[in-house]
């Protein structure tokens, strides 16, 4: 029984301590990245960033092209697991079109 009379005062110390170091660290360690940032962006010329957050049309395209692909994929997957459950269900495609028509 001896050791529980201690433990909520020990508690609340550690907690109290951890959070003061992890505060403390937290600062130091924000204020060290920020900068090192800082003083990169004062050597890059403001053109540069500007030109390479702006998507160009060739980027565009090929984003729009993969979204096209992964979109087929995704009806291509939609498709097949309706597949699936419809012979587990005993629908046939057959089934379902007549279903859909009646909706």
């Amino acid at each position: 029984m001896s050791n529980r009379e201690g433990f909520t005062s020990g508690l609340m110390i550690g907690a109290t301590l951890g959070s003061l170091i992890g505060g403390v660290l937290g600062v130091v360690l924000t204020s060290r990245m920020s900068g090192e940032n800082s003083s990169n962006q004062l050597m890059e010329p403001k053109k540069a960033k500007n030109k390479s957050n702006q998507p160009d049309a060739e980027n565009m395209e090929m984003a729009r092209l993969s979204l096209e692909d992964k979109i087929a994929q995704l009806n291509q997957a939609i498709d097949d697991v309706r597949q699936q459950l419809g012979s587990v269900n005993g629908v046939t495609p057959e089934n379902t079109e007549s279903l859909r028509e009646d909706i």
